[in-house]
C-alpha cells in the first residue's frame, strides 16, 4: 500500500523558517517524481514545487522561487520542503504528492506546470502569523 506522511508543519512569524519532511512507503521511492502541493483556506490546490527521481531537477511556482527548497533522500525513502522567509500567504496545508509521469513531460505554460498526480499525503498544516 502506498503511504505518505507529511510531518514538520506548525505555526511560525513571519520571516521564520519550517522544514517539511513526507515518509514514503509501499513503493519504490527513488522511481518517481515527487511534488509538494498546497491548499490555503478557501481556496484550491496550488502547486508548490516538484523534484526528478535524482534530485537533479527541480521545480518551483514562481510565488515560492527564492524562497523554498525542494529535496530528498532516496535511502531514507524521504521528501523535504526547507521554507524560509515565510509570509502570511504561505498559510496552508501542504501535501506530498506523487507524480504520475515524470515532471519534465508534463505541460506547461512558462513557469505554470500542469502536474499529475496518483498519490497524496493527508497533509501537514503551515501557519504563518505574528
Amino acid at each position: 500500500e502506498v503511504q505518505l506522511v507529511e510531518s514538520g508543519g506548525g505555526m511560525v512569524q513571519p520571516g521564520g523558517s519550517l522544514r517539511l519532511s513526507c515518509a514514503a512507503s509501499g513503493f519504490t521511492f527513488s522511481y518517481y517524481d515527487m511534488s509538494w502541493v498546497r491548499q490555503a483556506p478557501g481556496k484550491g490546490l496550488e502547486w508548490v514545487s516538484a523534484i526528478n527521481t535524482g534530485g537533479g531537477s527541480t521545480y518551483y511556482a514562481d510565488s515560492v522561487k527564492g524562497r523554498f527548497t525542494i529535496s530528498r533522500d532516496n535511502a531514507k525513502n524521504t521528501l523535504y520542503l526547507q521554507m524560509n522567509s515565510l509570509k502570511p500567504e504561505d498559510t496552508a496545508l501542504y501535501y506530498c504528492a506523487r507524480l504520475s509521469e515524470p515532471a519534465s513531460s508534463a505541460s506547461h505554460s512558462g513557469s505554470d506546470y500542469q502536474f499529475e498526480y496518483d498519490y497524496w499525503g493527508q497533509g501537514t498544516q503551515v501557519t504563518v502569523s505574528s
